[in-house]
């Protein structure tokens, strides 16, 4: 099946569902507290070390989980119900969070420390974005993946808005402490929502059709076990199933590459906007909170408009997207004035929307349900290599060469998702 135009998003439908409604929510907190985490972090490795590449160091410590995880959390997306999978991963995270809040506030953490809490949380983040995304596919009908795509970037992006906008703020009077503890108690809300999502257990492979109405026995039939009893035995086999769908998928490959090097570009890009904060524009932490919040202005207008701007030919959308994100980092570190900077964010953040909506809604056209988990996985390992390579080397070039040498290798990070995304366009042209 090509993917052809997408129908008109109907905003209403979708919220007009009360567990929709909770999803929106819990994304929204929970990546205002993860936002301010991350630039609170970012910003105070920075300023202890003095070192864009102990910032990559830390980026690396976020991604670095995503090389292994990937691979039991996609089989493990695909047999558990995901709604109980992302409660368990958010008292996890948010009570791993709220200790070290604590250590902060009253002890003298090192930054082994620090960098111990971002791995865990990376390795959590690592199965939970991939449960999340297929969790989405389970939520609504397939006319309105295109809307649910659009108003969880909406989520996910003005969380950030409202964490770049408080973050300078809080950090100047709290210090790491305050983010830290905001950040706990933000994942403990988002598990509640998830818990008020639905009522009952629902297994990933009950049906193969994405978005079918669930059975009135899931609502009301006792919790089975969680995880099946052969999970063990089956992890290979069902490794081996994914691998081998994408193989003979070649357009689902294709477009999980250009998402893969987008959301790559844009962990990695964390390293040197940091240090075009600190050290080209002069704005110190609360410069580099709107330079984060112009991105997320951007990012929340582009998901409110790709329905309309992407309707008709979406993948030539996302090729000129992709194109924009290239072209426009290569020109960034000789933007020296924060407001054309923060325009510029907010273009990019645009462009980012519109290609992770695109990618993700026309992913969940063709993927079933049952191996929408290792699909996601699949390309979340391709993302974390490129995360953890582009994290270390950015921050070096940036340290030891220049900055505009370390954007110019962001562009060419990004034109690799212009060749897969034109790739995808050939692909499907060929298969309507």
């Amino acid at each position: 099946m090509a993917a052809a135009a997408h129908p008109r998003t109907d905003w209403s439908l979708l919220f007009a569902q009360s567990g929709f409604r909770y999803f929106f929510a819990g994304t929204f907190i929970s990546m205002f507290g993860s936002g301010m985490n991350f630039a609170g972090v970012t910003w105070h490795i920075l300023g202890i070390t003095h070192s864009t590449v102990s910032v990559g160091v830390t980026v690396i410590m976020y991604t670095l989980p995503g090389l292994i995880v990937p691979f039991l959390g996609g089989v493990l997306i695909d047999r558990v119900d995901r709604r109980y999978l992302g409660m368990a991963l958010d008292i996890s995270r948010g009570t791993l969070v709220l200790c070290v809040a604590a250590l902060v506030r009253f002890g003298h953490p090192h930054i082994w420390q620090i960098d111990g809490m971002v791995l865990l949380n990376g390795a959590g983040a690592a199965i939970y974005w991939a449960s999340i995304n297929a969790l989405v596919q389970e939520l609504v009908p397939p006319g309105q993946f295109v809307g649910a795509n659009s108003s969880v970037l909406i989520a996910v992006q003005g969380g950030l808005l409202f964490a770049g906008a408080f973050v300078g703020f809080i950090y100047e009077s709290s210090g790491l402490a305050g983010i830290l503890w905001i950040d706990g108690g933000t994942y403990l809300v988002s598990a509640f929502c998830l818990y008020r999502l639905r009522r009952g257990y629902l297994h990933p492979r009950h049906s193969e059709a994405a978005g079918e109405a669930l059975p009135d026995v899931l609502e009301t039939a006792p919790i089975p076990p969680i995880i099946e009893t052969d999970l063990a035995a089956g992890v290979l086999r069902d490794l081996r199933e994914g691998l081998q769908y994408l193989r003979e998928q070649p357009r689902v490959l294709a477009l999980g590459i250009t998402y893969a090097t987008m959301l790559a570009g844009v962990i990695s890009a964390n390293v040197l906007v940091v240090a075009l904060a600190k050290d080209v524009l002069h704005a110190g932490p609360r410069g580099f909170g709107l330079l984060e919040s112009g991105w997320a202005i951007g990012a929340v207008t582009g998901g409110l408009m790709t329905g309309m701007i992407a309707r008709r030919r979406p993948l030539t959308v996302l090729v000129a997207a992709t194109a924009i994100l290239s072209v426009g980092h290569a020109f960034m570190p000789f933007v020296t004035l924060l407001p054309w900077a923060v325009v510029l964010q907010a273009v990019f953040g645009g462009c980012r929307a519109l290609g992770g909506i695109l990618t993700q809604s026309s992913v969940m056209a063709l993927v079933p349900r049952r191996l929408m988990g290792r699909t996601q996985s699949a390309f979340a390992v391709i993302s974390t290599t490129l995360q953890v390579a582009m994290s270390f080397s950015l921050g070096w070039v940036s340290q030891h060469l220049s900055i505009a040498l370390a954007f110019g290798t962001l562009a060419l990070l990004y034109a690799v998702a212009v060749v897969a995304a034109m790739r995808a366009r050939w692909l499907n042209e060929g298969a309507a």
